[in-house]
Order: structure tokens, then C-alpha cells, then sequence
């Protein structure tokens, strides 16, 4: 029998123990911070509000075009969600490079249809197949045991094989106290063909009409790289070694691209009715973003590289016809951005998009 004493203590004892697993229970719920599926049969679009934004196709990843399919087949749709609002930013394809050569996930045709763009599609494993449909809400963990309240938002990106035989698939990444950012690891299924390297590029760079590079010890102008070009495809330079690239305070190599136009500049649209023809290239958010690729400081080897090419013109649909381009307002603008190396299982990058100039992230390494 318990006495008045040991029941008191006994009582005060499951409280104590009721209400720390209540106050667990809370730390451990996910916020509503994230941009989620309500089921498996929703469009596949996932992000964080104040932060980046990421869809697959068929589903727009832009709030303000509820009817549009997106763009392209076979990329990640990169947007950016700010007051309620998600505005498409960039897209991200998938290029694996086996025996030398290089396939392009956006404009090599499907094994599956034989259209452009191979299929992507979201699950929560790396098995199953094709779906238009999101199948997973993602999976929220908390990855940091010294800080609980730290969420992250998981998901696999499946892809169907490249006709030269790789098979890459990658994990997708958002954590809560990286809203900006979405970590994309690489990896290779079993029976996929040896990847010299699966770069991952930002392939729209001239719709943010990004101009400047920022480097360790040198900020690249497209303008003064690719100012002679005035033809309809890409200009190309050499990419630029890791030494040449910042470091954060951490120690991990970051490289920043940004817009050299003040908002209303990048904003503005010229009144001509070729340009009212082509008003899907003018930039729609009402804010300017900075975008960058880094990797963690121990996760790289001399092998990597920062690539950019540039375009004088918006790209149009791959007609061979000059008339139907239109000059890309301001110059020429450097059109993809990524980060290049050699292939290992697991390598990790990260694609960031930020409010702050590249001078304000730079300033806090």
C-alpha cells in the first residue's frame, strides 16, 4: 500500500513523465511551414513557404499559371514561394555522361514514347514505376539531434534509363533551417551504365538574366565574355576549377550568380510585338533572387568545376530559324549554371536561391 507521501510522489512522478512526452511529442510534430501533397494522387509539388519550391512534370511548380503543365519534360521545376505566391525561377536537368558521352535529360527523347524529355517521377523508395501523380507527400525527419526543432523534407526522384544506359535517380532535400535551399544527392541504379559524371544543371540562367559570377577572386561578366555572340544556340568557355571558387565559413565551396540589373530594369519588358509574342521569357516575380550551387566541405574532389554558357537570344522551341528569336534585353547572359565532377555514389549539391544580393551572402562567410 502507498502511503499519502509515496502516492504524491508517485503522482508528481507521471506528470513529470506525461508532460515531457507531451513537450516531445510537440518538438517532434511537423510544422505547417511545408508545401506538401495532401496524398498520393495529388500534383506532384513540394517545398517550403518562404523558400524553394521544387514540381515535376505534368504539374507547374508557378501558383499563378494553375493550368499550365509547367515547361519541358524530363527537369526539376525550381520555384520560389514568397507571400503566398510561387513563382517559377529556374529548371534543373539531369546530363549522366557515359563512354564520353553526354545525354540531356530535357531534349533527348523518352525510351517510353519517344518524345522529348525523359519522364521523372517522386516515391518515397527507389522502387515502382511511372506515375503523373505526386505518390509520395515526402518524408519529414529531423536530422540534427542537437536541434530538434529542425525539420527536413525527403523525397526520390526516379527516372527512366538514358538510351547510352545510365539510370541515375536522386534524393531531394529541403531542411527548415535552409529554407532557400534544396540539397540533390546523386545516385546510380545497379544495373545502370558506369557514369563518368551526371552534372546537374540550371539550364534558364537568361530568364533571371543572371550576368554575374562570382568568384574567390573575380566576378565573371557575361556581358564581357560573350559580348561578340549574336548567334541563336549557346556560347561556350572553359569552366573554371574549384580553386577559383568561394568558401563559406564552413569551409564549402560556393559559387554565386545574380542579375546585374536593379528590379525595375529586370522587370521591364520591351513594347514591341515581337517581345509581346515571347512574353512568357519576361521575368514575373516582383523580387530579385541570387542563385548558387555549393557542396559540403568534405564532400568534393579536384574534380569539380563551375560551368556556365552563355545566350545572346531566348531560346524558341529549337527552331533553326533566326527570325523567330528575340535578344535577351540588357546583352548576353549566361544560360546554364552547375557545378561539374566526377561521378561517386552519394555525391551531394545543392542548389540555392536567396533575397540577398551575392555581395550580402558573401558577407556572412
Amino acid at each position: 500500500m502507498l502511503n499519502k507521501s509515496n502516492y504524491r510522489a508517485a503522482v508528481f512522478t507521471i506528470t513529470l513523465l506525461m508532460l515531457a512526452r507531451f513537450c516531445l511529442a510537440q518538438q517532434i510534430q511537423p510544422t505547417d511551414n511545408w508545401i506538401r501533397p495532401e496524398n498520393a494522387k495529388s500534383p506532384p509539388v513540394w517545398g517550403i513557404h518562404n523558400g524553394i519550391v521544387v514540381s515535376l512534370w505534368p504539374a507547374s511548380v508557378e501558383s499563378t499559371q494553375p493550368n499550365s503543365d509547367g515547361g519541358p519534360r524530363g527537369l526539376l521545376r525550381i520555384g520560389y514561394e514568397f507571400k503566398g505566391v510561387v513563382y517559377l525561377i529556374n529548371f534543373i536537368a539531369v546530363e549522366p555522361v557515359v563512354d564520353g558521352d553526354m545525354e540531356f535529360s530535357e531534349v533527348r527523347p523518352s525510351r517510353v514514347d519517344g518524345k522529348l524529355g525523359k519522364l521523372f517521377w517522386a516515391a518515397a523508395d527507389t522502387s515502382g514505376g511511372y506515375s503523373p501523380y505526386a505518390n509520395t507527400r515526402g518524408i519529414i525527419s529531423h536530422p540534427d539531434p542537437k536541434h530538434s526543432e529542425v525539420e527536413e523534407l525527403s523525397l526520390f526522384v526516379l527516372m527512366e534509363p538514358f538510351l547510352d544506359g545510365a539510370h541515375p535517380y536522386l534524393k531531394l532535400t529541403i531542411r527548415s533551417d535552409e529554407p532557400g535551399e534544396l540539397g540533390i544527392q546523386i545516385f546510380n541504379h545497379d544495373k545502370g551504365a558506369t557514369m563518368e559524371r551526371c552534372a546537374l544543371t540550371a539550364t534558364m540562367g537568361n530568364y533571371s538574366r543572371l550576368r554575374l559570377l562570382y568568384l574567390k577572386d573575380e566576378v565573371i561578366d557575361s556581358r564581357k565574355i560573350f559580348g561578340a555572340y549574336n548567334d541563336i544556340e549557346f556560347d561556350e568557355k572553359e569552366p573554371y576549377p574549384v580553386n577559383r571558387m568561394l568558401k563559406n565559413k564552413n569551409g564549402a565551396p560556393v559559387v554565386i550568380a545574380e542579375s546585374n540589373e536593379t528590379f525595375d530594369e529586370l522587370a521591364s519588358w520591351p513594347q514591341t510585338p515581337a517581345y509581346s509574342a515571347k512574353w512568357n521569357w519576361r521575368y514575373r516575380p516582383f523580387y530579385k533572387l541570387s542563385q548558387y550551387w555549393r557542396v559540403d566541405a568534405g564532400g568534393y574532389d579536384s574534380s569539380l568545376k563551375v560551368r556556365v554558357n552563355g545566350r545572346a537570344k531566348y531560346w524558341s522551341g529549337g527552331s533553326n530559324e533566326k527570325s523567330n528569336y528575340v535578344d535577351v534585353p540588357g546583352g548576353p547572359a549566361f544560360e546554364n549554371f552547375e557545378l561539374r565532377e566526377d561521378y561517386h555514389s552519394g555525391q551531394q549539391f545543392y542548389f540555392g536561391l536567396s533575397l540577398k544580393s551575392a555581395k550580402e551572402l558573401i558577407a556572412g562567410f
